[in-house]
């Protein structure tokens, strides 16, 4: 079983020397990183090495790889994941010894205390929002601080301290940690179901993100055309609410959407029309865009600047990521693991393939999730991939669930033609590599470790088409 951190737990008010356990995942380690810059004495932990693990041991950062009791050493404070299991020998030991074992927000919102706060929310396209409001700040000259889910291309890290006023994070709502920080701004990108497993009934969903928008102390940022987001929008007692989207009523009309490629579109704000073009594609880029220029605006930024800075961003890590071609088949990765994303992944694919074809390579994420939204994931999938090769799912903080794997999603494709359930990754590999042809795009889907495939498919096709 994974761990159930307290959220209540009452925070010391110094932590001293902060031991983080998975530290080299990407929210993690952007934290990890302002405790360093903090002055804080950072060691941690994590299964395998990577490139956020080495960047932290160049910031002097002391890491092991593998998780050991003895890797906690004389460490003030413990912070965690919900994604840690309940006999990990780190997490255990400080538990005996009596220290505090801090969730990753409750870190974070110790850190960034007495700032103002940005809080990014959303089942989808937080991160990117997240990205495209610090990329204008800096082009805008805020220098804010931040934290990210995933590295900025243009910043190449996903976390940094500024000098200015402003704290720019990408809030999580999976569990509830959200409700931790003190907001100024509240950003919801859209309430589409997800999480249930933890909120057990998608009315506590949405009402954890009308908590979440109340406490903000300075205004609301909301999606007026997802469906979750009115329902919660109509529950608000804020008064001060700011909607963006297409909707012909919103207070940030988006329109205009051409989707050849970079996305380009208008956006309507009291009563003038501002235009831009992304680096890159997708309509929900747009939308996303949008709610980035609300919050800046609403903070008091000039509206041209602020959607010429959005324009600069070029992306985040695992979001649309190219990572090769091999004779004419180009290899993608993606983040995506709600049938939504997934949707909006490779509807911005289909924008810029031209005549190929594109390949889905889907990792299902959590048993709860791929049990849930089986049907709704096999749709999308058929509906916008050409071919569909399906992984077995990525548990990560779940036990298995008997009947749940991969096959779950395969058998519900209505034309079982066009996808295929390979568990083995090679298999997979050299599956995906013989039904590609040039010009099609190949991209991996999942929030787990999908992308860890990547090398694989490239190696099958050298093999095939080198």
């Amino acid at each position: 079983m994974t761990i159930k951190p307290d959220l209540s737990v009452k925070i010391p008010a110094e932590l001293g020397a902060v031991h983080f356990v998975g530290i080299g995942g990407s929210g993690m380690s952007g934290i990890a990183r302002l405790f360093i810059g903090a002055g804080h004495r950072v060691t941690g932990s994590d299964v395998r090495d990577s490139d956020n693990i080495a960047a932290l041991r160049e910031l002097g950062a002391e890491i092991a790889i593998g998780h050991d009791a003895a890797n906690l050493g004389n460490a003030d404070a413990v912070v965690v994941t919900g994604a840690l299991w309940e006999d990990n020998p780190e997490y255990r030991l400080a538990l005996e010894r009596g220290l505090p074992v801090l969730h990753r927000s409750q870190a974070l919102a110790w850190l960034i205390a007495g700032q103002r706060l940005v809080s990014v929310a959303g089942a989808h396209g937080k991160t990117t929002s997240t990205g495209m409001i610090i990329t204008a700040l800096l082009e805008l000259g805020a220098d804010p601080s931040f934290v990210n889910g995933g590295v900025i291309e243009e910043l190449g890290v996903s976390s940094s301290a500024g000098e200015g006023e402003l704290f720019v994070v990408e809030a999580d709502e999976s569990d509830g940690s959200f409700l931790l920080y003190d907001t100024s701004v509240a950003l919801i990108t859209n309430v589409d179901a997800d999480h249930l497993d933890h909120y057990g009934s998608l009315e506590a969903f949405e009402q954890a993100f009308v908590d979440f928008a109340d406490r903000a102390r300075e205004s609301v940022v909301i999606s007026s055309d997802d469906a979750g987001a009115k329902r919660v929008s109509e529950r608000l007692s804020h008064e001060n609410v700011v909607t963006f989207g297409e909707a012909a009523d919103a207070s940030v009309r988006v329109h205009s959407i051409e989707t050849d490629g970079p996305v380009s579109f208008a956006i309507s704000y009291r009563g003038v029309d501002h235009r831009a073009t992304l680096r890159i594609p997708g309509r929900h880029n747009a939308i996303n865009a949008a709610g980035a220029f609300a919050v800046l605006v609403g903070l008091g930024f000039d509206p041209a600047a602020s959607l010429d800075g959005i324009a600069r961003f070029a992306g985040t890590g695992r979001r649309f990521e190219l990572h090769g071609t091999v004779g004419g088949v180009s290899v993608y990765d993606d983040y995506a693991h709600h049938p939504t994303e997934v949707a909006a992944a490779l509807s911005a694919a289909r924008t810029v393939v031209g005549s190929g074809r594109i390949i889905a390579v889907h990792q299902p994420h959590l048993y709860s999730r791929t049990r849930l939204f089986a049907n709704e994931f096999a749709e999308v999938l058929e509906r916008f991939a050409d071919e569909t090769v399906v992984l077995d799912v990525y548990g990560a903080r779940e036990d298995p669930e008997p009947g749940v794997t991969g096959a779950l999603v395969s058998e519900r494709f209505a034309d079982a033609t066009h996808v295929a359930y390979v568990p083995d990754w090679q298999e997979a590999a050299d599956y995906t590599a013989r039904i590609a042809r040039e010009g099609d795009f190949v991209i991996t889907l999942g929030c787990g470790d999908v992308y860890r495939i990547v090398p694989q498919l490239l190696g099958s096709l050298e093999r095939e088409r080198g």
